[in-house]
């Protein structure tokens, strides 16, 4: 972007009138689903590249939306240019190019890019939307046919070929629903226009299919106003489209390698397609390998079924003591005289344990803990702290708070590692105050602050936790809240933060016991409570 000034003003008439006269698209984005686009050159100045950009999770959405007038500065337009470049495996200039307008244009996925924030969200090319199937057999039904374009036997060897895809490389079984199955996991549609989820099709061109996650169902609608093609290079292609939209069913976000299947902009019917290796990474992660010798698919069922006996304890009550990751990134939650290991799945077997039994020297009841950049992790309890090292406690410990972290105060909430500064941070009540080990004093005179700095969090914190995702979870009462490091507030996602803890976190599987007593039990979907016993959420989501 060639751009002369330090600010630019994003005004309200401005922004209103060129993103019309550019023809921006008229459907909203919905981030539950899968959609997509075909620009059509709709990309072809300041204005509608700022709304690209916003829509796509580059840059804050409240930095385009006309009900204010923002200001960007320079530099936050060009790192969010820089982003996409990257994304999209560009020169990353920082301006708005010839080259990266015409990728801006090309045909695409509607659902956002950005997953996480920072380089290390970006360690692994592929993404994880935040769910995944728990059965590892899956019925599918093909509910309402294309009306024209193709006949029933076409469109069924298609739709189970783009399965196949997925199945090959993972331990999941996929076969079509029979009148014996006790339940359809996917439901195919082929609709037009307004078709009962809130999301019309547009007609030929714009967006050609959309899938939920797991999280909201796995179904996948297609735009039957399209010309859907078998093994041509005319109209779209339904095999390579209904398996990229079967990767967002089966929990797969979008990914920044250009050639993979998973990627977001679509590269219309490749004749010798195969899986990306970055695809086949991806849903590994979530499933597995193909072990080979599968077992005849069993009829999934319908139950939700008890608490497991690991998840016990967490379940019922998801409020915790504390939460931290040691240097060997295992994940552990304290609470009362016990501990947790966590795993994608939630809790490892053989879990709880006793603090006592295995943290030698560690009390209950702790209030906070947190792993520093030395390795050594370090537990709060009252006025003293304790410092552990490949799960000793060191020698000469514990020790006073009021020496080892002057300026903090006694009986702390919260403790964590921000990533924006690599500083480390307190919490207790309704203020915060920031530690610094190599400033004289650590605690800068202008501390404690007021922590409604950090927007959307609330007061009286259990403890926070930085993970490798790039965000920081802060966790209070059966709860917790995203914060989007980058942004410097609560994320905005749906379901909305805070979210339940025991679900999200420790895999319990049923809504009456991840969310107790919680006023938020909404935050979930309507239909939840259908496939609860059926998919689990992937923690740190």
């Amino acid at each position: 972007m060639y751009v002369s000034g330090r600010i630019i003003p994003v005004l309200v008439a401005w922004m209103c009138a060129l993103s019309c006269s550019e023809a921006a698209p008229a459907s909203t984005e919905n981030n539950n689903r899968e959609k997509r686009n075909t620009h059509n050159k709709l990309i072809s100045g300041t204005t509608s590249a700022l709304l690209y950009l916003s829509k796509y999770g580059y840059l804050d959405p409240s930095a385009t939306n006309p009900k204010s007038g923002a200001l960007l500065s320079e530099d936050a337009v060009r790192n969010s240019i820089r982003e996409f470049q990257a994304f999209a495996n560009l020169n990353q200039t920082g301006d708005l190019d010839d080259e990266t307008i015409k990728m801006m244009n090309t045909p695409r996925c509607g659902v956002k890019d950005k997953v996480g924030y920072g380089s290390v969200a970006r360690r692994k090319r592929y993404a994880l939307q935040g769910s995944r199937w728990k059965v590892r057999h899956l019925t599918y039904q093909i509910t309402q046919y294309p009306r024209a374009s193709l006949d029933k036997t076409a469109v069924d060897r298609d739709i189970s070929q783009a399965f196949k895809v997925w199945e090959e490389v993972t331990d999941l079984t996929f076969s079509p629903a029979t009148s014996s199955s006790a339940k359809v996991h996917i439901e195919i549609r082929f609709e037009k226009g307004e078709h009962g989820d809130g999301d019309p099709f547009d007609g030929i061109g714009g967006t050609l299919a959309h899938a939920y996650f797991p999280i909201y169902g796995g179904d996948a609608h297609f735009d039957d106003s399209e010309k859907w093609t078998i093994d041509s290079y005319r109209g779209t292609n339904l095999f390579q489209v209904a398996a990229h939209e079967l990767g967002h069913s089966l929990g797969l976000s979008h990914s920044d390698e250009r050639n993979a299947l998973m990627a977001a902009f679509y590269r219309g019917y490749i004749p010798s397609f195969s899986l990306h290796k970055d695809d086949i990474q991806a849903i590994q992660a979530l499933y597995g390998e193909n072990k080979g010798g599968k077992p005849p698919p069993s009829i999934p069922s319908t139950g939700g079924g008890s608490i497991p006996p690991k998840a016990t304890g967490l379940c019922q009550d998801s409020k915790l003591d504390a939460i931290v990751t040691l240097f060997n990134n295992a994940t552990y939650v304290f609470k009362g005289s016990k501990y947790w290991k966590l795993n994608n799945d939630g809790v490892h077997d053989g879990y709880p344990k006793s603090i006592s039994t295995n943290w030698d020297g560690l009390p209950s009841n702790i209030d906070a803990a947190f792993t520093w950049s030395n390795g050594k992790t370090y537990f709060f309890k009252g006025s003293t702290y304790y410092r552990f090292s490949n799960g000793k406690m060191d020698n000469d410990y514990p020790k006073s708070i009021s020496k080892g972290f002057a300026g903090i105060p006694n009986n702390i909430d919260a403790a964590y590692v921000w990533s924006g500064n690599g500083k480390i941070y307190f919490t207790k009540g309704s203020q915060y105050w920031r530690f610094d080990p190599e400033a004289r004093p650590p605690v800068m005179r202008s501390y404690p602050k007021d922590i409604s700095n950090w927007v959307g969090l609330p007061a009286n914190l259990d403890d926070a936790l930085h993970y490798s995702n790039g965000y920081t979870y802060f966790f209070k009462g059966g709860q917790y809240y995203r914060f989007n490091d980058r942004a410097f507030r609560v994320d905005s996602a749906d379901p909305p933060f805070p979210r339940p803890t025991g679900y999200w976190w420790f895999g319990c599987p049923d809504s009456s016991q991840i969310q107790e007593g919680s006023s938020h039990s909404d935050n979930l979907p309507s239909d939840f409570s259908h496939y609860q016993s059926d998919f689990v959420p992937l923690i740190f989501s």
